[in-house]
């Protein structure tokens, strides 16, 4: 047989699929072994928040004046529902002067509660004596992996000396005490902990689930482990090339990233395989030829994966813009995964495909009528009857009643859309905690016992200038303030002032989040009354609240930013691709719509069903990017198939047929990643949980409402216009019959 040119050529002919196979092999290989995984360079720590940030300019200063107050702290719950005896008090003395003398690993300070009289000690604890709050102090530099050695070995200090171990015990209980670490390490520790231990029960659910649907849709099992295979070998090479440029420090990559990557390189890597798989299938019931139909395949499918591909590397790559950390550190590893996942869907996958050729698709093996008819002669059998191609009724719906079928879609996704003008939004970590988590279970103790203020203080610091500034009594008459500190004078300024001041509410709620601005008011008026100019440069309001503010406001900063850069680089690529506006245009807005139709759907099931007061504020930003970009794969693909088809047939033909050819595959495509990022929603972790459900929402109603739907009935109604300004030459009935081409 005489070889086709083009990439099939390259990565599939009768020689160059063994060496397609061989140099994925040895990339995979060789990469993994000279060069470290991307795991083992997973950094979970690092600021999300860059140096020229209100909170974080604040910090700068605390750090500088008031060092003592820059070690984060540990917060040790004791509780007992009939009140600590004598006997927990002096457990608690014993512990604390073993850590005064023993520190910790990167322990700062403990207060010294072995010290204090009894009575001092006893007015420590909660109104009805059941509850006791101490810090344990840690250098603020110190990483996630030491303040959790810390931990473990605080944990074996205390059994050592109560004689059992009351973090095992019932924090609700009136007999036995209980014990709990929260505060900010613990709720570090606890994040951190619930990224690493989702990361190998993601990837096994992930392959599992994907593994099953094939199984299910396409009924081979070669098949079924085909992208499997292609996603394994193009992960061998993500792995430690990600891991080589966060170890050069050109990344930073953590634990929810890879998470998250993880489902969005077998999601989309799957869909690619199978946009290429389908075509090869079709083609060969009509090819005797496996070569020549795998050509052809290449070439009729290359296109659409490539685009739909870049669509997704572009979206990702936006997020370079951003200046909160976490969306920033996605862009480079998401969009070069992605990048290598392309490309072993198209030069891995293809040379797969000539190895096992037909029997790829064994026991359901497409033949030819030819080739069916000569082995039923052989074996002396009847002609089998030709396998049954399934119905058309989408594309047959679509071209008969396409104004019916525009205004159910309007309809349907509208009125989900118009739900998204309802989501509620937190920042708040801790509720994204199972209940039973140690720090979230602290943390509920504290705020039932004492303020929850207390878990996370503020720092009000001024400048006065020399100046007699009364603010400490101006912050105690704050109706949502609960406790106001002494003031603290600077160490090298001792004109600089602050106070730690302690919310009556939930420190990460959205309402003590609105208070920053308040204080800040409160304070640059208290200097301007005292005759202090510049006010606005010598204030600075600090702790996690003023952190969560600043969060809030860079990523609507983000958020503002991003998604019209992603619009923008989208319509682009389409115009290039389609060569039509108004195709670009519809085409855009149709996904634009599905993913506020899946924001309000999503928003209906976490918080009515799911029962959560607020979604993660940095959900919809993640949503928008990974629902526009994979949405239009599908557009792509299927829009492709239409375009080709209205070349040699009338436009009514075009659509019919191109949405029934590329119905069974982007379906199957659309389930499988949909159901990978459902994976997201079996997880302890709510952002993960919230984030999957809404992800997937919007590629079902991609891959059953706007793909076979909305967007062919739109095409169909605007005809011509629809390829505007490129040129649309009409094709008629009998043109079209000459020259069809199956």
């Amino acid at each position: 047989m005489q070889e086709s040119s083009g990439l099939g050529r390259w990565v599939a002919g009768k020689r160059s699929k063994w060496v397609t196979l061989v140099i994925w092999i040895m990339a995979a290989g060789l990469l993994s072994a000279l060069l470290p995984s991307v795991n083992s360079k997973e950094i979970n720590n690092s600021p999300n928040l860059d140096s020229g940030k209100p909170s974080i300019r604040a910090e700068a200063v605390t750090s500088r004046e008031f060092p003592s107050g820059v070690d984060i702290p540990a917060l040790i719950v004791w509780h007992k529902g009939n009140g600590l005896s004598e006997t927990d008090l002096e457990h608690v003395r014993k512990i604390t002067e073993r850590l005064a003398q023993s520190p910790l690993p990167r322990q700062t300070s403990v207060p010294p509660l072995h010290e204090l009289p009894a009575p001092v000690l006893q007015g420590q604890l909660s109104e009805d004596g059941s509850t006791l709050v101490f810090p344990v102090l840690f250098d603020k530099s110190a990483e996630v992996d030491e303040l959790k050695e810390a931990l473990v070995e605080f944990r074996t200090i205390v059994a050592d000396i109560v004689g059992s171990d009351p973090f095992a015990a019932k924090r609700d209980g009136q007999e036995e005490l209980s014990a709990r670490v929260t505060g900010p390490v613990g709720i570090q520790v606890d994040a951190t902990g619930l990224f690493k231990n989702a990361d190998v029960s993601l990837l096994i659910a992930t392959v599992v689930l994907v593994l099953v649907l094939l199984l299910l849709i396409y009924r081979s099992p070669i098949l079924a482990l085909m992208p499997l295979v292609g996603v394994g070998f193009a992960y061998g090479v993500i792995s430690p090339v990600l891991g080589w440029m966060a170890g050069e420090g050109w990344i930073i990559v953590d634990g929810q990233a890879i998470s998250i990557m993880t489902v969005l390189l077998f999601g989309a890597g799957t869909d690619y395989c199978l946009f290429l798989i389908s075509r090869f299938r079709q083609l060969l019931r009509v090819e005797s030829h496996k070569g020549k139909a795998l050509f052809k395949a290449i070439t009729g499918s290359s296109g659409a994966i490539a685009m739909s591909g870049l669509t997704v590397v572009l979206s990702l790559l936006a997020l370079l813009v951003a200046e909160y950390g976490a969306y920033h550190r996605f862009a480079a590893p998401f969009s070069i995964a992605i990048l290598i996942m392309g490309i072993a869907s198209l030069t891995l996958v293809p040379a797969l495909l000539a190895i096992f050729g037909r029997a790829s698709f064994y026991p359901f093996v497409p033949r030819t009528p030819e080739m069916m008819r000569e082995r039923a002669a052989r074996k002396g059998k009847p002609m089998p009857a030709a396998p049954k191609e399934p119905g058309n009724w989408t594309g047959r719906m679509v071209v008969s009643k396409p104004w019916w079928i525009l205004g159910i879609c309007i309809v349907l996704l509208g009125g989900l859309a118009s739900l998204s003008t309802q989501v509620k939004f937190t920042y708040d970590i801790l509720s994204s905690f199972p209940k039973e988590m140690e720090s979230r279970e602290g943390f509920a103790t504290i705020g039932e016992q004492f303020t929850p203020g207390e878990l996370a203080p503020v720092k009000v610091i001024v400048d006065t200038q020399g100046q007699t500034v009364d603010l400490g009594q101006t912050l105690s008459d704050l109706p949502y303030l609960d406790v106001v500190s002494e003031p603290q004078n600077g160490k090298e300024n001792p004109q600089i002032v602050a106070y730690d001041v302690q919310f009556d509410l939930n420190p990460y709620s959205m309402e003590a989040m609105g208070h920053i601005p308040d204080l800040r008011t409160v304070a640059e008026r208290a200097l301007t009354e005292a005759g202090v100019n510049n006010v606005s440069e010598r204030v600075w309001i600090g702790g996690q609240t003023a952190q969560q503010y600043d969060t809030k406001v860079t990523g609507e900063r983000d958020t503002k930013l991003v998604i019209p850069i992603v619009i923008g680089l989208i319509t682009l690529l389409l115009l290039a691709y389609l060569r039509s506006v108004v195709a670009t245009a519809y085409l855009v807005l149709t996904v634009i719509l599905s993913f506020f139709s899946a924001l309000g759907l999503g928003w209906i099931i976490v918080h009515y069903g799911m029962g959560a007061e607020a979604i993660q504020g940095a959900i919809p930003l993640y949503s928008f990017v990974f629902l526009v970009a994979l949405g239009e794969d599908y557009n792509i693909f299927m829009i492709s198939s239409i375009w080709q088809k209205r070349k040699h047939m009338p436009l009514k033909q075009a659509i019919r047929e191109g949405v029934g050819e590329t119905g069974s595959v982007i379906t199957s495509a659309g389930l499988i990643l949909a159901g990978t990022f459902a994976v997201l929603a079996t997880l302890p972790i709510q952002v993960l949980v919230q984030f999957g459900t809404i992800t997937a929402i919007g590629v079902l109603l991609d891959t059953f409402v706007v793909r076979p739907f909305l967007v062919p009935a739109i095409t169909l109604l605007l005809g011509r216009w629809a390829f505007w300004p490129g040129k649309y030459v009409p094709v008629s009935e009998a043109k079209a019959e000459s020259s069809s081409i199956k």
